[in-house]
């Protein structure tokens, strides 16, 4: 294989680790428009499933001209090291995510139908009970992330955007505890 040929083949994964930055971009944008506009979550989610695979699928296409390559642009480990990590992230923002559409979302929606009659409304309390729990543990999870973000050397950048997630993630929980608080007032008044 000729020098050119070889220079055009190691072109495709710097386009590949572009592709996957953005990529994550792309999802850290919509984690943001998840908490901005949390009715719109189950649609976010479904946009942040398809990015999650399109980031898997960009890793195994590195992965896969890795292993045809004679001669990489850069060292094999630091490839798969950085291939790794830009896949990690956007499985990350996946998870959380996922999971602020599933946990707190989920109870609050089961607790809805409750208030169409006021017997059912005595249901309501567990469903508040479970709410202001999963915001409990979303809380000691933001305060276990925020440790490790200090407490592991980062580049400042990083502590100062995950920072912001963990926030943002945190007001997402909050509002669904804001929720089980209107929940339980109404249970007082009505049930």
């Amino acid at each position: 294989m000729d020098v050119l040929a070889q220079r055009k083949s190691n072109v495709d994964f710097f386009t590949w680790f572009e592709q996957a930055a953005h990529n994550d971009v792309e999802g850290a944008r919509m984690l943001d428009l998840m908490c901005r506009e949390f009715s719109r979550s189950e649609e976010i989610e479904h946009q942040l499933h398809d990015l999650e695979h399109k980031g898997d699928d960009i890793a195994h296409a590195v992965f896969q001209k890795l292993n045809k390559v004679f001669m990489p642009p850069l060292d094999r480990e630091d490839i798969i090291a950085i291939t790794i990590a830009l896949d990690d992230v956007m499985d990350h923002i996946h998870e959380a995510g996922d999971a602020m559409c599933i946990a707190c979302t989920t109870e609050v929606e089961k607790q809805m139908p409750n208030l169409r009659n006021r017997h059912s409304m005595r249901r309501v309390e567990e469903g508040v009970i479970e709410i202001h729990r999963l915001e409990n543990q979303a809380d000691a999870l933001l305060r276990q992330g925020t440790v490790d973000l200090f407490h592991n050397p980062h580049d400042p950048t990083h502590v100062i955007a995950w920072s912001r997630i963990y926030e943002t993630m945190e007001q997402v929980t909050d509002r669904c505890e804001d929720i089980a608080d209107v929940l339980r007032g109404l249970v007082i008044k009505h049930a």
